[in-house]
């Protein structure tokens, strides 16, 4: 038998594997990084202010947190004004302050699971989080020169951390996160996506792949179907999050090869406070059965292990169930 690791490189890699790698079950991660004390400790009905001055609230009853834009709260409300008011956090970080993080990195069997951070917000979602989603989607319009250089600034950013990443906790996988759509579309062009992010995008994941990260995984649970090629050209191994309003059974037959699709089976469907065991097993089953055994993983489309409502144990054991039936 396959190992879970060994298993999901069979399923993206177009081989062997002897069952669907169900979930996040290939994947170890939460191991945590320096200065996130305050959005790590983030719960329900609570609110923070991270690190880069955004403040950030949970409201009771929804799935996750998200910023407060009114106008006592957003950062940055003139796009043009950025370097003024948008300061990266520090990171100047040592050894000992990566120590329990690496320690925990290194504790993991790398035979069994992929070490494998979080990295979260990406760069849309930084954007959207320091100005609002309004002033964002405006902003790449009426003022792009500010949007590009914003985005300059904070993929910098991002390849300093990466480059700590690297060395100090040593990942053999990355699952970042940034939402790049609603569950009906994109929330730019394919073409303004190509112009805004598509280079850093580009810079970021390549320094990763040749910094020893076997799998560069992306979590969008989003309609971003037409992005698939430049996600290709990305580097990106895996999108996570894939939701069924994708046509999942299509991507995974034009893409696979390329790309590997992990999810299909949409929170907003399953994850709900009156779920049934059986329509699960319908959705699952239907998910499994319509796009095969390679270039897909099934899985619940959110960006971690857990669910709301309890439902996530038994999309599992459902997936159990069609690896049984599926790889006799």
């Amino acid at each position: 038998m396959l190992t879970k690791r060994q298993n999901m490189l069979e399923c993206i890699h177009g081989g062997k594997p002897d069952r669907f790698v169900n979930q996040f079950e290939a994947l170890a991660f939460s191991m945590g990084r320096p200065g996130r004390g305050a959005r790590s400790g983030l719960k329900p009905g609570g609110t923070i202010v991270d690190e880069w001055g955004v403040t950030i609230t949970w409201a009771p009853g929804t799935p996750g947190p998200f910023p407060v834009h009114d106008d006592a709260h957003k950062v940055l409300k003139d796009v043009t004004k950025w370097k003024e008011i948008v300061h990266a956090p520090s990171l100047d970080f040592t050894e000992d302050d990566w120590a329990p993080f690496a320690e925990r990195a290194a504790a993991i069997d790398r035979n069994e699971q992929f070490a494998c951070p979080t990295i979260a917000p990406g760069l849309f979602e930084q954007s959207h989080y320091l100005m609002g989603m309004d002033d964002a989607m405006i902003n790449f319009y009426l003022e792009p020169d500010a949007m590009h250089d914003l985005i300059k600034y904070l993929t910098e950013y991002e390849l300093r951390f990466a480059e700590q990443m690297c060395k100090y906790m040593k990942p053999d996988a990355i699952i970042h996160h940034d939402d790049w759509g609603s569950q009906r579309s994109t929330f730019l062009s394919p073409d303004m996506f190509e112009e805004f992010f598509l280079d850093s995008y580009k810079e970021i994941y390549g320094y990763y792949h040749s910094h020893g990260v076997e799998l560069v995984i992306h979590h969008s649970d989003s309609y971003a179907a037409t992005l698939v090629p430049y996600m290709i050209e990305m580097g990106i191994d895996i999108w996570q999050g894939v939701l069924n309003t994708n046509d999942v059974p299509a991507l995974v037959k034009k893409y696979g090869g390329q790309i590997s699709f992990m999810g299909g089976i949409n929170n907003g469907i399953v994850d709900v406070p009156d779920w049934k065991a059986d329509e699960v097993r319908a959705y699952v089953e239907q998910m499994c059965r319509d796009c095969g055994p390679l270039y897909f993983i099934p899985g619940m489309t959110a960006g971690g292990p857990g669910s709301s409502f309890g439902v996530y144990d038994t999309v599992t054991a459902e997936i159990n169930r069609m690896s049984e039936i599926m790889f006799k």
